[in-house]
C-alpha cells in the first residue's frame, strides 16, 4: 500500500473496518452470538501511528503490537485514551521492565518463567498485569508457547505467581489448506479453553479466547474466539522499512 495516498489509504481502512464489521457479525450469528461479544483487535505491527488513530476514531477500541520497541516509539503519539493496547508478540526477558504499566494485556505468555519475570516486574511497579497464556495447539516446533497437555499444570503454578492475573487463552493457528483443518484446531483450543475454565481454580479466569488472524478470523469465530486479532485486512499489506 505504499504508493496510496494518506486520503486513499484512509479510505480503504474505512471500507475494510465496515466488511471486517459485517464478517464478524455473520460469523458470530452463525455461532450463536452477537458480534459485540467478539473483541476485535487491530494489529498495528509495522502501521504508522496515524492510520492507528484514525482506526481508533473510527472505533477501534483494541491494537495489539508484536514488539516492545515498536510499541514504546508509538506510544507518544498514539490516542490510548480511546483504545486499550496488548502486547501480543513473542515476548524477551529483559524487556518485561519496559513493558509492563504500558499495556492492557500481556498475550504472549509462553513459560513460567516470563511470567515469574512479569510478575516481579508488576510487583515493583504496583500494578497487576493481565496475561494470556499462550498454547501451541498445533505443536509446531518453530512456535512458542505451553503444549496443550501442558497448559493447565503450568498455569496452576503461575496462578501462584504475585502481580499477575490469568485472564485466559491465546494461540497462533498452523497455516491450513482446508478449512475443515483450521476449524478442527480452533475447535481443540475452544475445548481446552472450556475444560480450564470449568476446573475454577483461584487466579485463573477464562474470560478472553484469543484467535484467529486475517485469514482465518471467520473459522475462529465460528469455533468460539471472543478476540480475533485482525492487522493487514485492516491496514493492508505491512511494509517493512
Amino acid at each position: 500500500m505504499e504508493w496510496l495516498s494518506d486520503e486513499e489509504r484512509f479510505s480503504a481502512i474505512d471500507e475494510n473496518l465496515k466488511y471486517i464489521a459485517e464478517e464478524i457479525a455473520e460469523a458470530a450469528l452463525k455461532s450463536g452470538r452477537k458480534s459485540e461479544d467478539i473483541s476485535l483487535m487491530a494489529v498495528t505491527k509495522t502501521v504508522e501511528s496515524k492510520f492507528i488513530n484514525y482506526a481508533v476514531d473510527k472505533g477501534i477500541g483494541l491494537i495489539g503490537e508484536n514488539k516492545v520497541q515498536e510499541f514504546l516509539m508509538k506510544e507518544p503519539e498514539l490516542n490510548l485514551s480511546k483504545c486499550k493496547a496488548h502486547l501480543i508478540g513473542h515476548l524477551q526477558s529483559n524487556k518485561v521492565k519496559k513493558i509492563v504499566g504500558k499495556v492492557d494485556t500481556i498475550q504472549s505468555v509462553d513459560s513460567v518463567a516470563i511470567a515469574r519475570e512479569i510478575g516481579k516486574r508488576s510487583v515493583e511497579a504496583g500494578v497487576n498485569t493481565k496475561i494470556l497464556l499462550e498454547v501451541n495447539v498445533g505443536n509446531e516446533e518453530s512456535k512458542f508457547g505451553f503444549s496443550p497437555d501442558e497448559v493447565f499444570e503450568r498455569a496452576c503454578e503461575i496462578s501462584e505467581i504475585n502481580g499477575i492475573v490469568i485472564d485466559g487463552l491465546m494461540c497462533v493457528a498452523p497455516i491450513c489448506e482446508k478449512d475443515a483443518e483450521i476449524r478442527r484446531i480452533f475447535s481443540n483450543m475452544r475445548r481446552l479453553f472450556i475444560d480450564i475454565e470449568g476446573k475454577k481454580r483461584d487466579n485463573i479466569n477464562m474470560n478472553v479466547l484469543s484467535m484467529g488472524m486475517s485469514g482465518d478470523y471467520k473459522n475462529a469465530i465460528l469455533e468460539g474466539a471472543n478476540l480475533v486479532r485482525i492487522g493487514s485486512a485492516i491496514f493492508g499489506s505491512r511494509i517493512y522499512r
